[in-house]
């Protein structure tokens, strides 16, 4: 630590799953008063998970209740991101064993970001609502690219999801498998697609195989976070949510389920919310502590 203060406890929880071997695990630390940039990344690269978030308090102007508002920032083991799915409702579901459910507002380097808490049957859910999403379109030597890195076919790709960067406070590049049997055959260069998502500073890459109108298989592949797959992507999940809906690919008023993990051993669920009228994507999910 930067200072002699007593290092912080370090939580880990998995989220969207209600067991502690599926999911995506994540460090949460509900106090980071005394931490640094350094000493987040040291403690992000220690617990090796994909992103780990630390709590502060939030900047004047936010608005939520005391106690009940935060400023949150995520770290891999590599770099800090502006924004993370799965460790904010990691962090929303610890906070609530604590303070009890409700309503949360995080602070991001993406915006805010509201969370619902909900406690059912003693699970506890959490529901995220993401920044206002876009899309942009791909050069066509880039796309090259990450199918070369990803050792991809093009005649592999899905011709009703046309490829493009998906963001809703994080960037993903989104594509999509024609067959489940080709999301499950991932065996990728690292080091070409860590280079390629640095220079379009890309966060996951977003690969999709439709099972059905509303539910989607999905994986992610993270190098530039020094994890070679993320097992739930809550900010991919919302900024596929976004794209789907921008391109028609399913009704602007719907829940889709998006399973993640399975080919991990890790198996999770992200449930994605679209709302008619209402531009943001409402990801959420359950989570449980790490012994």
């Amino acid at each position: 630590m930067t200072t002699n203060a007593q290092r912080p406890e370090i939580l880990r929880y998995t989220a969207f799953s209600g067991s502690p071997e599926g999911g995506n695990p994540a460090g949460v630390v509900l106090d980071a008063r005394g931490l640094d940039d350094g000493d987040m990344l040291a403690i992000a690269a220690e617990l090796g998970y994909s992103e780990s978030a630390f709590l502060t308090a939030p900047p004047e102007g936010l608005d939520g209740r005391a106690g009940r508002a935060y400023t949150i920032r995520y770290f891999s083991p590599k770099a800090e991101v502006p924004f993370c799915g799965h460790a904010t409702i990691a962090t929303a579901v610890a906070l609530a064993e604590r303070t009890g459910p409700g309503e949360l507002v995080f602070a991001t380097r993406a915006g805010t970001v509201p969370v619902a808490v909900t406690e059912e049957d003693g699970a506890v859910r959490a529901t995220l609502t993401s920044v206002e999403p876009h899309t942009e379109e791909i050069a066509d030597a880039d796309l090259a690219e990450a199918l070369a890195a990803l050792d991809w076919p093009a005649a592999d790709l899905d011709p009703a999801f046309p490829p493009r960067v998906a963001f809703a406070g994080a960037r993903h590049l989104v594509l999509a498998a024609a067959t489940r049997a080709r999301l499950a055959a991932l065996a990728y260069d690292f080091a070409r697609l860590e280079a390629l998502m640095h220079r379009l500073d890309l966060t996951t890459v977003q690969l999709v195989w439709r099972e059905s109108a509303t539910v989607f298989h999905v994986r992610d592949p993270f190098p530039v976070g020094g994890v070679v797959e993320d097992p739930a992507t809550g900010a991919a999940a919302a900024a596929f949510g976004a794209y789907a809906r921008e391109f028609g690919l399913v009704p602007e008023d719907t829940v889709l389920t998006l399973h993640q993990g399975e080919d991990l051993g890790r198996p999770g669920e992200l449930t994605v919310t679209l709302r008619a009228g209402d531009p943001r994507v409402h990801v959420g999910g359950t989570g449980t502590r790490i012994a």
